[in-house]
């Protein structure tokens, strides 16, 4: 079994209102290897001033893992299946709406992978199979019950 620990510190900051709901979300997201993060709220749901469209809010931070876990998976699985990936970016994207309870949810992210091989290319249908096997493999889709697509790159 690993753990795994993430720290938040946020604190009220002098002339901050927290009974009124005027107060700052923005904080700070540290990771057990040593990185910190600024974080806030997201500007959708906490209007600026008290939100920090500077920094990554928690769906954002959602879709990252997704896109991450896939990707670390999806190479792991081309490696096995023979292939040289150059290079892989994905420009992921999270859709927040009501779910089936009624509930805000981050309901759909669509991974749009770009990937670069050397040597041997995956066809159509192999790549379909090394998506559905990195997206069966990946911890973090696992993990939620956010629908997980594969989509062609915008």
């Amino acid at each position: 079994m690993a753990r795994y620990t993430a720290t938040v510190d946020w604190a009220l900051q002098p002339g901050e209102d927290f009974v009124a709901g005027r107060y700052s979300r923005r904080h700070t997201v540290s990771f057990d290897g040593g990185v910190s993060v600024p974080a806030s709220a997201s500007p959708h749901v906490v209007p600026a001033p008290w939100s920090a469209a500077d920094a990554v809010d928690p769906e954002e931070l959602l879709v990252a893992a997704l896109s991450n876990c896939h990707m670390l998976t999806f190479l792991h699985v081309a490696r096995e299946a023979g292939l040289v990936v150059l290079s892989y970016r994905d420009v992921a994207e999270g859709v927040m709406r009501k779910n089936a309870e009624g509930r805000i949810a981050v309901t759909r992210v669509a991974l749009r992978p770009e990937i670069v091989f050397e040597g041997r290319q995956p066809d159509a249908d192999e790549l379909d199979r090394l998506h559905h096997a990195a997206h069966e493999g990946c911890f973090i889709a696992s993990s939620v019950k956010t629908e997980v697509v594969v989509e062609p790159p915008r």
